[in-house]
């Protein structure tokens, strides 16, 4: 049984008591935060796209910027928390983010504009201390589903934003605080304080691992530290898990920031209406994602690691399937539902991926999530490539054929290569401070 200066064995999600559980309801909510703040602006794109008159290129443009810093900083991020701990690493990601995210409204000009949205994609490197933090926390038996349910549930700010952020502007539009063209600039103004917040209590609440903050922790100065980049590096599972990533999380990024202005655009919704529908496929992350995590423990304990990368084969080919199919839909009742069946898979993906990382190398947690994480913006970047080239329609129709096609890559290299063996013995904390 745990202690409470050890790994909880089970998630108990009404309690806040001990400091596993305040960390885990903490770095969920920061992370729900960082997604909001991460997209917020991604609803009021037709109002500044007709402000700063946009083409579709440089929408396109701005799409891909949103993404691609995260991919460097989920690395940096990854190996910060390894060397440094996910406290003073959060902390400190989300008072720098804090700044662009608050100023993106003095752009006034599509480079500005350009330049701040790349800035505020830093970001999305709390996804990597999300997942690290809630993985040292918990024990194996359990890390699967904490990971996910702390993601999912940090994801749904992608959601929530895409309700939120229209109706933030249109009431400060009603207050007579700003005109309706300028009142996305002051609107982003609101996910810029919050992140503030959660920094005060971040640093504040949480530890770096049940046992306490790593600068607290005893170490053997005659033990050699590895470098963690390169254990993660060298372990061919880590890329496995990077190209599935790209093929799930890259398309959740994609459809985050283009299914307001797909609704908009090609079904003629309304500037709100098209943020709720598009809220739709952010909202499935209240349950999938943490339904993919809890099924991939339990068929983990019954299959082993071979089942948990099964169950994310199948889930990625229904995934692409789903997309394929959404792409034809042609009605807007039918492409709501679509979106709902591939949403469903794609975030359940999410959860039964960041259910193996773990078990990667305990050694090498930050490392090993950095990098698959940043495999899923390196998606999100080439899928930007896609939809900047093509109708919406016709991209997701592509789209869908390379998701499908990467699940059954996975599936061919699991045959031809080797398994290992899953390590779960070594407990977390003994691990960071070797």
């Amino acid at each position: 049984m745990s202690t409470n200066n050890q790994p909880l064995e089970t998630l108990k999600i009404f309690s806040l008591k001990g400091v596993q559980m305040r960390t885990f309801h903490i770095t969920w909510l920061t992370f729900f935060v960082c997604f909001f703040a991460w997209f917020g602006i991604a609803p009021l794109m037709p109002l500044i796209s007709d402000q700063l008159n946009l083409t579709k290129a440089e929408k396109g443009n701005i799409g891909i910027a949103a993404v691609s810093a995260t991919i460097v900083a989920r690395l940096v991020i990854g190996r910060l928390c390894d060397s440094w701990g996910p406290r003073k690493t959060y902390t400190l990601l989300l008072l720098l983010c804090s700044i662009p995210v608050m100023l993106i409204g003095l752009s006034n000009s599509y480079v500005s504009f350009l330049i701040f949205r790349l800035a505020i994609g830093v970001i999305g490197a709390s996804f990597v201390l999300t997942q690290y933090h809630t993985s040292v926390m918990f024990a194996p038996s359990i890390k699967g589903t904490a990971n996910a349910v702390a993601g999912g549930w940090g994801n749904t700010g992608g959601g929530a934003t895409q309700i939120m952020m229209p109706l933030v502007a249109a009431g400060m539009v009603a207050m007579g605080w700003v005109s309706q063209e300028d009142s996305w600039r002051l609107a982003m103004v609101v996910p810029g304080v919050l992140l503030l917040v959660m920094a005060f209590l971040y640093y504040r609440y949480t530890a770096d691992t049940p046992a306490g903050n790593l600068e607290d922790l005893p170490r053997d100065p005659n033990v050699k530290k590895e470098n963690t980049m390169l254990l993660a590096a060298k372990d061919y599972r880590t890329w496995i898990l990077t190209i599935a990533y790209a093929a799930c999380f890259g398309v959740e990024i994609t459809v985050d920031n283009y299914a307001a202005s797909f609704f908009h655009d090609d079904y003629k919704a309304s500037l709100i209406m098209a943020g709720l529908l598009a809220s739709i496929f952010g909202w499935l992350n209240i349950f999938a994602r943490a339904l993919g995590g809890i099924l991939s423990d339990k068929v983990g304990k019954r299959f082993g690691f071979g089942g948990k990368v099964n169950l994310l084969i199948i889930l990625l080919l229904l995934e692409g399937l789903g997309i394929i199919l959404f792409s034809m839909a042609g009605a807007l009742s039918m492409a709501i539902i679509l979106m709902f069946f591939f949403g469903l898979c794609l975030k359940m993906a999410n959860g039964a991926t960041y259910s193996i990382v773990p078990f990667v190398n305990p050694k090498a947690i930050g490392s090993v999530a950095g990098i698959v994480g940043a495999g899923g913006n390196i998606g999100a970047m080439l899928i930007g490539f896609l939809f900047k080239a093509y109708p919406y329609g016709e991209a997701f129709l592509y789209l869908g054929s390379g998701v499908f096609a990467i699940g059954v890559i996975v599936l061919g290299f699991k045959l031809i290569k080797k398994e290992a063996s899953a390590v779960v013995a070594e407990e977390l904390p003994e691990a960071i401070r070797a």
